[in-house]
């Protein structure tokens, strides 16, 4: 099938040395497909205090694809945080390890420790707890 890592940023897909997205000028937003790829690049992430915004999602849910164009707009603004895009169903596994129950839940991480967590699509509770940890 094709790359096991995707960036969404203008529907470019910007390979790099990992195949995980290059940060652009605008912000990342970076999906993941595989599940041993993203646990190369989560226990990388281990080594930097970036805040990481994990979007675990589904095809099929509806607030999921309301709440997109804010995820997309968040990427835009706020360029020093990494946005982490998992499908559920693609990626079960890594959903069962961070307890996620309901779509959309966003899971906030720094150093490879959850920091924060929002269940649903809730744009003003994310937004407030993005400006909270990202220093």
């Amino acid at each position: 099938m094709g790359a096991s890592v995707s960036t969404v940023h203008e529907n470019r897909e910007v390979p790099t040395k990992y195949n995980i997205s290059a940060p652009t000028k605008k912000g990342q937003l970076i999906a993941f497909h595989s599940s041993a790829k993203w646990k190369i690049h989560f226990e990388a992430s281990k080594q930097t205090s970036k805040l990481i915004v994990i979007d675990f999602t589904a095809s099929w849910c509806g607030p999921c694809q309301f709440i997109q164009p804010a995820i997309n707009e968040f990427a835009e603004k706020y360029t020093d945080v990494e946005f982490i895009k998992i499908d559920v169903d693609e990626m079960n596994d890594v959903a069962q390890e961070f307890k996620v129950h309901v779509m959309p839940t966003f899971i906030l991480i720094k150093r490879g420790k959850e920091v924060d967590k929002v269940v649903g699509a809730k744009k003003e509770d994310l937004h407030k707890k993005i400006e909270k940890h990202r220093f």
